[in-house]
């Protein structure tokens, strides 16, 4: 697996963290790990991405950022206000391809969810993952409402035959609720792939070198960690270490 897509269910739902902790747990494993934003939008130039977070939480990764858009839009809407150039799914995968033959591992970072515009054409994070040939790593919320999300991203992968290597849950609460406790089962069922980890709310506000301590903890073997999901679903989610929650830096 040497280049990873990881795409979310929608938007703002733990997606760099959980590239973060993927790349955290490589480097520990002392792998070589490269990070490509193909898009990054609502940020200025001289303001901090989503690779400064990856490279802030995670340590010595590479970065790749191909463009950057100031209005907080889909891509190709953000490019064309902006009068920019827009990504194309080609030029995702060259630069993939290109990085996978220098560093062992490359994870590419969405922008929002798996179909989100990235051109006038209607290239999205899909095809550039069918033109790599790439598994996707789906990124999604704990509660009400990920179901049908999960479902629906799953059945766009299978469309296009790409493989979805399995589900993180970006942000897990402290207190589970009822739906999200449920989610656990019913997650991999919609998804068609496996549960491979649960990253808990609000672990970017650890100190760096506990992020990159703990990181293990909450990914599956399948991406490096040591993540039991039947000991966390059986318990219902409680059997996540709750004391990294309310952490400061």
């Amino acid at each position: 697996m040497a280049v990873l897509i990881v795409s979310g269910t929608g938007t703002e739902i733990g997606k760099t963290v959980v590239t973060a902790a993927v790349a955290a747990v490589a480097l520990a494993q002392g792998r070589s790990v490269a990070v490509l934003k193909p898009a990054q939008t609502g940020v200025a130039p001289d303001e901090p991405g989503d690779v400064d977070e990856v490279i802030r939480l995670a340590g010595g990764v590479t970065t790749v950022e191909l463009a950057r858009y100031p209005e907080p839009l889909a891509p190709a809407t953000a490019a064309g206000r902006a009068g920019a150039r827009p990504v194309r799914p080609q030029e995702i995968a060259e630069t993939a391809e290109k990085l996978a033959t220098e560093h062992d591992l490359v994870l590419v970072e969405g922008a929002g969810g798996l179909l989100v515009r990235f051109d006038h054409e209607g290239g999205t994070l899909a095809d550039a993952a069918r033109l790599l040939a790439a598994p996707v790593l789906v990124v999604a919320p704990a509660g009400l409402g990920t179901l049908n999300t999960t479902a629906l991203t799953a059945e766009a992968l299978r469309a296009r035959e790409v493989a979805a290597l399995g589900v993180v849950i970006g942000s897990w609460p402290a207190v589970p609720d009822l739906a999200a406790r449920c989610n656990l089962a019913d997650l991999p069922d919609v998804a068609g792939a496996p549960l491979l980890g649960a990253v808990p709310d609000g672990v970017a506000a650890l100190t760096v070198g506990r992020f990159r301590a703990r990181a293990g903890d909450w990914l599956a073997p399948e991406l490096g960690g040591g993540w039991d999901v039947a000991r966390f679903t059986a318990n219902g989610g409680r059997a996540w270490p709750l004391r990294a929650h309310g952490a400061t830096r």
